[in-house]
Order: C-alpha cells, then sequence, then structure tokens
C-alpha cells in the first residue's frame, strides 16, 4: 500500500533539516546553489530560508563573487554562535576540556591534573570549576550542551555512570555536580565508545559502517560499531575487553580486577616492561599523561628508521618475522650500544607487541567478524601503519575471517573530539528539530 504524502509541516520540516545539514557540511551557499543541491523550487528555498533566518539559526554571513549582485549574492551561514558547547574528557588523573560554537569550531580548551590522592570533593570541585572557567573564557555565557567521555561502564537504562572497580569515586559524582551547576543538558559516555564515534566520523573509519575500535592506552578497551551504531551490550559493557582471558598471563581475571586478562598483554605498563626486554627504554607514565608504552613503541620505530623499505611495517630488511629466537622474549644485537635500540631489537620488539595485539584482535574477530580493527588509543596512534600492518600480519592465521587493521587517525585525542561530536549532534537536533516521520 503507497504511504500518504507527507503534510505541509513535515515537508517543510524535512526540507529546513536538509537545508541546515547542507550548510553544515558545505559552508555557507546562496539560495541558488542551495536550490541545486536540495532539488526544491526556488520559492520554497526562499520560504525556508526566510524561516530559518526568523528562527535565528541562519543570517547573512557575506556575497558571492560568482553570482551578480542583489539578493541571489547573498551567501547564508548557519548562526554558528546561536550556541555553545563544551566536552569532557575524564582520565584517571585529570580532565581536558574544550568549548565550541555550534558547529564545532574551538573557542577555548584547558586540562587540569587531579590527583590520585585527592579526596572526591575537591577532585569534582576542580574539574567543575575548569569547565566554567573554560567556557568564560571562550566568551559563552553557558554551554548548551556539554559531552562527557569517561571510562566504565555507562547503564543503558538510565545513561548514568556506573560504579566499576579501579576508577575514582569523584568520576561518578562529576556527572551529578555538572548537572546541577549548569542549565546545559550533560550527556555521559564511555570514552571508547567516544573515540569509535569519532574515527567513524572523522577518522580511520570514515569509509566503514561496521569495524572494532581496540583502544591501546594506559589500559585496554574495545568499542563494537555495526551498522553505523555503537553497540553498547546489555549492561553497557561491550567492549570490556581487559578481562579476555588471554595465554601468556599465568593468570585468569576476576570479576573485579583484569590483571590476568589481556590488560596484562596490552596495558601500558605490559607493553613497557615488554620494551625493556629488548633494551628499550621508555618515558612517560602507566598511569597519566603520555602512556609509556607509547613511547616505547615510538622509540622502536625511531629505530628502525633508515634501515631500508620495508623495515618498519616488518616486510623487509632490519625486521623480523616473530618466530625466531629472541622475538619475544629478550633483545636482539644493537639493544643496548647507549644510542638507543638497533633495528634489530627494534623489530623484535614491535613483533611481538603486534603478536600480544593480534590475540585480543582474533577474540573479537571470531564473534562479531566486524572486517576492519581500528588500533586506537595513545599507543595505536603511536604505531602507525607499522604496528597495524604487523598486527594483521598475525592476526590472519589466528582466523578464518579476513580482517583489515588499520592506525587511528585520531588517537587520544578521539575521546574528546566524539563527546564534542556527540554534544554537537544533541545540541543540533534540539535546536534545528528532528523532522517528524511521514505517515504510512
Amino acid at each position: 500500500m503507497p504511504s500518504a504524502p507527507a503534510s505541509p509541516s513535515t515537508a517543510r520540516a524535512i526540507n529546513d533539516r536538509l537545508a541546515l545539514r547542507l550548510l553544515q557540511e558545505q559552508g555557507p551557499l546562496t539560495a541558488s546553489r542551495l536550490k541545486e543541491l536540495t532539488g526544491l523550487s526556488r520559492p520554497t528555498v526562499a520560504d525556508l530560508v526566510e524561516r530559518l533566518q526568523g528562527a535565528g539559526l541562519v543570517r547573512v554571513v557575506g556575497e558571492s563573487g560568482a553570482e551578480r549582485r542583489g539578493p541571489n549574492a547573498k551567501l547564508y551561514g548557519i548562526a554558528a554562535d546561536r550556541a555553545h558547547l563544551a566536552a569532557l574528557d575524564v582520565r584517571l588523573r585529570g580532565v581536558t576540556v574544550t568549548v565550541t560554537d555550534l558547529l564545532g569550531a574551538p573557542l577555548a580548551e584547558a586540562s587540569a591534573p587531579i590527583g590520585g590522592d585527592m579526596d572526591t570533593g575537591p577532585a569534582v570541585e576542580r574539574a567543575a570549576a575548569l569547565l566554567e572557567r573554560t567556557v568564560r573564557e571562550s566568551g559563552a555565557t553557558r554551554p548548551h550542551t556539554v559531552g562527557v567521555g569517561a571510562p566504565g561502564l555507562i547503564d543503558p537504562a538510565t545513561g548514568a555512570l556506573r560504579d566499576s572497580a579501579g576508577l575514582p569515586d569523584w568520576h561518578r559524582r562529576l556527572v551529578t555536580v555538572l548537572r546541577e551547576r549548569t542549565a546545559a543538558t550533560v550527556l555521559v559516555e564511555n570514552e571508547t565508545n567516544l573515540a569509535a564515534m569519532a574515527e567513524l566520523r572523522e577518522g580511520a573509519a570514515r569509509d566503514r559502517d561496521t569495524f572494532v575500535l581496540l583502544w591501546l592506552g594506559h589500559g585496554v578497551g574495545a568499542a563494537v560499531v555495526l551498522d553505523g551504531a555503537v553497540r553498547r551490550g546489555a549492561s553497557g559493557g561491550a567492549g570490556e575487553i581487559g578481562f579476555l582471558p588471554v595465554p601468556g598471563t599465568g593468570a585468569l581475571p576476576s570479576a573485579g580486577d583484569c590483571s590476568g586478562g589481556f590488560h596484562s598483554l596490552a596495558g601500558s605498563a605490559a607493553v613497557r616492561a615488554l620494551a625493556a626486554r629488548y633494551g628499550i627504554e621508555a618515558a612517560g607514565s602507566d598511569t597519566e599523561g603520555e602512556p609509556a608504552g607509547a613511547s616505547a613503541v615510538r622509540a622502536a620505530l625511531d629505530g628502525l628508521a633508515g634501515h631500508g623499505p620495508g623495515a618498519a611495517d616488518g616486510r623487509g630488511p632490519g625486521a623480523k618475522d616473530g618466530r625466531g629466537p629472541g622475538a619475544a622474549d629478550g633483545p636482539g644485537p644493537g639493544a643496548e650500544d647507549g644510542r638507543g635500540p638497533g633495528a634489530e631489537a627494534a623489530g623484535a620488539f614491535l613483533d611481538a607487541l603486534a603478536e600480544r595485539v593480534a590475540l585480543g584482535a582474533a577474540a573479537v574477530c571470531a564473534v562479531l567478524d566486524p572486517g576492519c580493527v581500528v588500533l586506537g588509543g595513545e599507543l595505536g596512534h603511536a604505531g602507525g601503519a607499522a604496528l597495524a600492518a604487523r598486527v594483521e600480519q598475525r592476526l590472519a592465521p589466528l582466523s578464518p575471517l579476513r580482517t583489515e587493521v588499520r592506525a587511528s587517525d585520531l588517537g587520544g585525542a578521539a575521546v574528546l573530539r566524539g563527546a564534542l561530536l556527540t554534544a554537537r549532534d544533541a545540541a543540533q537536533d534540539a535546536l534545528f528539530g528532528t523532522p517528524p516521520a511521514p505517515h504510512g
């Protein structure tokens, strides 16, 4: 049975949202260009432009040199200062805040450390005050929407951050305080899920609608994207891959402790210890700031630099295949010459790390068949295409399912970017309106 035509109000809402999407994606446009892109008639475009101007969503921002002078020369753009957005990346030992306009253009950004010995009240106050101060410095009165990325489980029913082992109490309290102290809508999401959203929209997975993001930072995690949507699981715990039992750790994880799981193979502390066995020293920390594991990966790649094509990705001179003596348990020649890791030791370390990462990836692929795994977080970003190629090479014999492995484009910045995209989408839905579906 054919569906009934859309009502005039529904058609107007659909046309308005289409025009706003085009203005966001392509920037300021003339009415003539909007007519070409939408396929709408000239009078319909004129009506929607007038309607959007009256709502304060669109304004004239200039003139087009390609058009003759007059009404058709006016360039219309989204009123970016119609609302402001804020995003927070909440880590174990600190928080980063960014404030932007409605289109996501940055206006101010700041960070603050929060020590592990700080009590819940002072920690929450420092984070909340940082947001308020950054909003003032941006010139905004208040944010319309705030997106928060944090480690831990998000209750899919309530949207609240749940109690999780090993996470500080101030994380959960912060979201409550932000909602009490600001009139903004506050949205909280798991950090790895936000990173996956950012990679899907603007990063390494732009051409994919199904993939898994494997987060390699201080800790490990995974985000599952199927058919363009993040899948959180029945209790919000999909992707807690740190608890995955794997060989080589000598123990099993428990419900309250991921030690002995995949975390013990691929978390920053484990990667730093692995690097040390190959004579590679790592700067950074295992709990805050730059992960030591990322520093170790960069040092190894530096050690391979200049050793011929293919050395970095494990396919050429200077690279080991991971199957010979010392590939998994000791340094190779040149690791202790006082000038940083030699090519053989660096290659062997990267091979051993790739084997570890491939174990976690193989388990994910066996269950989900994502076709693509993105190595995210600071370690994945530091390893780049070289580490991704090594992981893909070692994943192939472990799984009958063909899987491409890619490096993150956004690295550790993906969480903050994903939080901002979440806030922007919610604010634009609220301001622009979600067009109702035509009645069928």
